[in-house]
């Protein structure tokens, strides 16, 4: 994705950081009324009246978070954003402001900074939040991102992840599985492309699975949901690293243990049949795959009838005692000990 298809390639050592720094955020415009003081300065300048404020920051690495063989610049900066907006999202905020910060080798020239910038300022349209500052600075390791989100709440709205009890349901947004499997058509085209540099990939039959993948959407629209529905989460978290390693947090976290069931599991079409063509189990993806970032909650079993055929959201389990372990109890009614076995940002490199 690196290969300029025009000739103009600007150094980056022509701008100097502030310089660079100006140019890349020269069209960025503020909207919230709680930024005071954006870019420009030493730091930026927020103002919350009677709120709760919330931080998340996420870094993001070349060959171990991404592969710009096959993921867009544009992408890159959409979904960078996204990633953190979803963990604001996960404690029941609605995200205001984000930072971003770039350390970049030589090898990139003015115009792919130009296009991540292009993804970044799209994202931070598309959800309504004001880029307010950052830093950038040189890499010998490729392209590192690293961003930081801002968000608010009132106390009363804020959703931990150690507030589930025993018999709560378990709830999650969205499908499960498609990002991960998205993943995996695009590492098996690079194969084939590596191979045969002359053979085009046909993705015409995974569009949805790719672009779970690559151009990821936060759910901030689950919190005025809630609000809508009046229920209110007793715990959440978003989906990053895999259904089964969250809910095992949420199970730690709260002191409870839980049964999920395998066929309550809401999955895609697209994925079901990639799934056969790839002659993997469905269930085994679902759970363990990862970069859904659907949000996975509690509530109350009390609240049921309001979320009931709601195509938001999917029960797909409950919260149990803690000696009674965590478990998927699967079609057959057997159950197995739960393992987190999704990504882990240390081991997985």
């Amino acid at each position: 994705m690196l290969e300029d298809k025009s000739p103009q390639r600007t150094p980056l050592s022509q701008f100097g950081e502030f310089g660079l720094i100006a140019h890349l955020t020269q069209n960025i415009e503020v909207g919230q009324s709680s930024t005071h003081k954006g870019i420009g300065d030493d730091a930026a300048v927020l103002r919350f009246e009677n709120t709760q404020t919330v931080v998340t920051t996420d870094l993001l690495v070349e060959g171990v978070h991404f592969d710009l063989s096959y993921m867009p610049l544009k992408h890159l900066g959409y979904k960078a954003v996204v990633v953190n907006l979803s963990d604001v999202c996960a404690m029941n905020a609605t995200p205001t402001q984000i930072t971003v910060s770039i350390a970049v080798s030589n090898r990139f020239p003015l115009e792919a900074l130009e296009e991540l910038y292009e993804g970044i300022r799209l994202a931070a349209k598309t959800y309504n939040v004001d880029i307010i500052g950052g830093d950038t600075t040189s890499s010998q390791k490729g392209l590192i991102l690293s961003i930081t989100a801002l968000g608010v709440a009132q106390e009363h709205e804020l959703v931990y992840r150690s507030g589930a009890q025993e018999n709560d349901l378990i709830v999650v947004t969205g499908d499960l599985g498609a990002a991960y499997l998205g993943l995996q058509v695009l590492e098996r085209e690079k194969q084939v492309f590596q191979v045969n540099p002359n053979n085009q990939p046909d993705l015409d039959n995974y569009t949805y699975l790719i672009e779970r993948q690559l151009k990821p959407e936060a759910r901030t629209d689950i919190k005025g949901l809630l609000a809508q529905l009046e229920v209110q989460p007793t715990s959440m978290i978003d989906i990053s690293d895999g259904l089964s390693s969250e809910l095992i947090h949420l199970c730690k976290n709260s002191g409870t243990g839980c049964n999920l069931f395998e066929d309550k599991l809401p999955l895609d079409p697209q994925f079901i049949s990639t799934c056969e063509e790839f002659n993997v189990d469905s269930t085994t993806l679902a759970i363990n795959g990862g970069e859904d970032y659907e949000l996975l909650f509690t509530i109350n079993l009390a609240d049921f009838d309001k979320i009931k055929g709601n195509p938001n959201l999917t029960v797909i389990g409950h919260m149990t005692a803690a000696q009674e372990g965590m478990h998927l109890v699967t079609r057959a009614q057997t159950k197995i000990a739960m393992k987190a076995r999704g990504w882990n940002a240390l081991y997985e490199a």
